[in-house]
């Protein structure tokens, strides 16, 4: 036997060793999948009623205007046979090479395989064909109203993302590669990731974006010094340890989203807004929500604005004996802050003496990309779901947000995880992302049926501790940040927002980016640019093309303006004092806790 042919054994030898550990893994997928929990089959996918209407607003428009979709058909069926012609032409001629390539860049297909060999650009090129076809049908129906319109674009959108030939084994020639190079070890490796997240996940398929082994929270996440200083049920309010000798005299509070954790403000000092704040020379204090599990079925926005910002607000003045101090809240935070500050106005309480938020939509007229899920039939099954189950798991919010962003956040990892075989990266940020918190059963139905869909702090309505609420009622000093390529607050909706506050002295401030990169970036990084501009009386797109561009982060042009409404220094304070003994260094209990759903 020569040497060839004994490499070539072991190499059969090896590849059928793994095309039995794939039969042994399929068995504990089919163990895995056999417990995944029922769920209301309206969070699964939109109703058959929108796929009614769109296919009734196609079929009347080919009977009103028979011409228009048979030019429409026409030019597809024109480009799928000129190509097919092409690449066949080319075969004949004995040349294994792809035909003319006139499709658009796609970053799925950056493998150079998918220009130069003739059967993979055959696939890529009839699938971008496809979805082009697809897309100019959807955007020339007529018979929809703009909503309905967006949300058949975005689920037929998704429908093409799905079936897009990177996603499948026999049509990704990175894949394929991967396979052979390694005697099918690649695709072992690949089920077993496939298998271990659908374990480890009660049945459920949840890609893992990061190396959950990599991080843990307070050693390597969340190092910022710091005590917790008070508790309730609903959070945990840490007190920061200083870092200068003398602080303003005016205390700050950051209220996070409790959709997900706080330490996103916090993953590494070198990026960490919280480190960066205290290094200026501020006290400040920030909410760790607790994770709720069925046993908070009954609490709602009530109960986070009276037990947790009014509670915080209290806490924090006695703390340092101030009788005004700062706030900020970040996301459904910040929506949750302007109705705070609306009720204190009515209530006359004047603790507050400015207010920033960041991605805070106040206004849900535009509800953006998220609004293809803000309708009754998601939201009816997210009513039944909070009702049975007590909460809204978080695995419902993170699958929502990951399919605004499906190529990014689920195919593309999937595609690396499960049939490439690698593992995840170790990458904080990511980490951050799959670690997210449940919500409320009633808060969950108030925030989405009264604020997103209806509207009614905008309009004035929204009831909240006896109390009619409005935007017009906030009316401290106020900052605003918003993200330019934000896909959950758009930028537009929150600027909106802003222009209708009652507050007399207001900025706002528009970054480069999204809603996580555009706001946690560092001076340091010298990235993403801001846009400012005084002149709140305009449209959002005339504030913006009158806006001056800023290079490198916003943090340092916000921080000149807080320091204006933070008063003289003092000597820095140390966290607590006597009635407010340590109850446990930072980052707390609550953010690592996990809840029993």
């Amino acid at each position: 036997m020569t040497t060839n042919e004994y490499d070539a054994g072991q190499n059969l030898s090896k590849l059928n060793e793994n095309l039995g550990k794939i039969e042994a893994l399929s068995q504990r997928l089919i163990a895995a999948l056999a417990k995944k929990p029922s769920s209301d089959p309206s969070l699964q996918a939109p109703s058959q009623e929108l796929f009614m209407k769109a296919a009734s607003a196609y079929m009347n428009e080919m009977m009103t205007n028979p011409s228009k979709i048979i030019e429409h058909q026409v030019s597809y069926w024109g480009k799928a046979l000129k190509h097919y012609v092409e690449a066949q032409h080319l075969l004949a001629q004995g040349k294994l090479e792809a035909p003319s390539d006139n499709t658009p860049k796609d970053k799925r297909f950056s493998n150079p395989l998918w220009d130069t060999h003739p059967y993979f650009n055959f696939v890529k090129q009839q699938y971008l064909m496809n979805s082009e076809a697809i897309t100019n049908a959807v955007k020339n129906m007529g018979e929809l109203d703009d909503k309905e319109r967006k949300r058949v674009e975005y689920f037929s959108r998704q429908i093409m993302d799905m079936f897009s030939p990177t996603n499948f084994l026999a049509t990704n020639p990175e894949a394929l590669e991967r396979a052979v190079e390694t005697e099918g070890q690649s695709l072992v490796d690949g089920l077993e990731n496939l298998v271990h997240d659908i374990e480890a996940n009660d049945g459920e398929l949840i890609v893992s974006l990061a190396d959950k082994d990599a991080f843990k929270v307070g050693e390597n996440l969340a190092t910022t010094e710091g005590s917790v200083v008070y508790r309730n049920r609903m959070f945990e309010l840490i007190q920061y340890a200083p870092k200068t000798e003398t602080v303003h005299k005016t205390p700050l509070i950051i209220f996070p989203p409790w959709i997900n954790k706080f330490y996103i403000m916090d993953l590494k000092p070198q990026n960490s807004l919280i480190n960066w704040i205290v290094e200026q020379g501020y006290t400040l204090f920030i909410v760790s929500w607790v994770n709720p599990d069925p046993s908070y079925a009954d609490v709602g926005m009530d109960d986070y604005v009276e037990e947790g910002y009014l509670t915080a607000i209290r806490e924090v003045k006695a703390i340092t004996g101030e009788a005004k101090i700062n706030v900020i809240g970040y996301c459904i935070a910040g929506t949750t802050l302007a109705l705070t500050l609306a009720l204190m106005k009515k209530r006359k309480d004047t603790s507050i003496n400015s207010a920033t938020f960041f991605t805070a939509l106040t206004d849900f007229e535009d509800q953006g990309e998220v609004g293809v899920f803000l309708n009754d039939d998601f939201l009816d099954g997210i009513e039944r779901e909070v009702k049975e189950k007590g909460i809204l798991q978080s695995f419902f919010i993170a699958r929502t947000f990951s399919f605004l962003r499906s190529n990014d956040l689920i195919y593309g990892p999937a595609i690396k995880n499960y049939m490439m075989g690698q593992t995840p990266p170790a990458f904080d940020l990511l980490y951050w992302n799959g670690d997210g918190s449940n919500l409320p059963a009633r808060m969950s139905v108030e925030y989405l049926r009264g604020l997103c869909e209806k509207n009614k702090f905008a309009k004035g309505e929204f009831e909240l501790l006896g109390e009619k609420l409005a935007i017009k009622d906030v009316s401290v000093p106020l900052c605003s940040i918003a993200c330019e390529t934000d896909h959950i607050a758009a930028w537009k909706s929150c600027y909106d927002g802003v222009t209708q506050m009652g507050s007399k002295d207001k900025t706002f401030i528009l970054s480069e980016s999204g809603h996580i990169a555009g706001i946690i970036n560092p001076p340091s990084k010298k990235k993403y640019g801001h846009y400012t501009n005084p002149e709140l009386g305009l449209g959002h797109d005339d504030w913006r093309e009158s806006a001056d561009y800023n290079e490198g982060s916003w943090w340092p042009t916000w921080e000149k303006w807080l320091a204006k409404r933070s008063g003289g220094m003092v000597s820095a304070r140390k966290p607590g004092d006597s009635k407010h003994p340590i109850l446990a260094p930072a980052p707390g209990t609550y953010v690592v806790a996990k809840p029993n759903t």
